[in-house]
């Protein structure tokens, strides 16, 4: 399967996150991640949980 459409399980996406899933949800509550249901199970795509990090990184600064 493709790296860019893989799908995992919100407990899946917490321990790759390292956070809780309780966090997990709340940020799917949110609308800050993306989920997609699947019958009566959400699936998060881990290349949009790689975007949600590069959005919040904060570039290092640069010395002088």
């Amino acid at each position: 399967m493709d790296a860019n459409r893989k799908m995992i399980t919100v407990p899946e996406a917490a321990e790759y996150l390292r956070a809780s899933p309780k966090t997990i949800w709340t940020w799917i509550y949110e609308r800050k991640l993306p989920s997609y249901r699947l019958g009566r199970s959400v699936r998060l795509r881990v290349s949009d949980l790689d975007a949600f990090i590069e959005a919040g990184t904060t570039p290092a600064l640069e010395r002088p």
